[in-house]
């Protein structure tokens, strides 16, 4: 039977030398705690209160990670003004999300208030709207066989969603159909 693959050695015997490993002795648990911080800084910026929340969640006692929290303040890697500015400006570009939205983003990642007004400020009422008009263009084209008032219903639910206010998502919506309208007029 020599040969076959898979087959199984006839004396494999798993308590062999080999596999014996000794035990590792237990991780200081400030080091563990930068580890986990650093693993996820690694992938995003986050608030100093995300972190606080994920090592809660890994068991970390409460005084380890405070005292690895502000080392990590400390040297720069954590920066909740910085976090909600690059944060208000990537969902408010790509995901179309409005103020008001964003600001209930950065209140439950623990940003405070003050750092999330100067991030929300970059957004003022003319970028909102535009970027509203936009989100409905870009729908619209996905909507061309619906009537009217599926067309304002769909579109408006939209908005809300990304959380525009009720007049401005209606103003928006009807100004964007009758311009459609008039494109397809001419």
């Amino acid at each position: 039977m020599a040969g076959r693959r898979g087959s199984r050695r006839p004396n494999d015997d798993s308590s062999s030398g080999a596999d014996q490993r000794t035990p590792k002795p237990p991780e200081d648990p400030v080091q563990q705690a930068k580890d986990i911080c650093l693993r996820l800084l690694t992938a995003r910026p986050r608030t100093r209160v995300e972190l606080a929340q994920a090592l809660a969640r890994k068991g970390v006692e409460e005084d380890v990670a405070s005292k690895v929290l502000d080392r990590l303040d400390e040297v720069g890697l954590i920066d909740d003004a910085a976090f909600a500015e690059v944060w208000v400006r990537s969902r408010h570009n790509f995901q179309g999300l409005s103020r008001r939205a964003l600001a209930m983003e950065l209140r439950k990642k623990g940003v405070a208030d003050e750092s999330a007004e100067e991030a929300l400020a970059t957004v003022d009422q003319d970028a909102e709207e535009e970027r509203a008009r936009q989100l409905v263009r870009k729908r619209m084209r996905a909507l061309s066989t619906a009537d009217e008032p599926t067309k304002v219903r769909k579109l408006v639910g939209m908005l809300a969603r990304k959380g525009y206010g009720e007049g401005l998502a209606y103003r928006v919506v009807k100004d964007e159909l009758r311009t459609s309208l008039l494109d397809d007029a001419l």
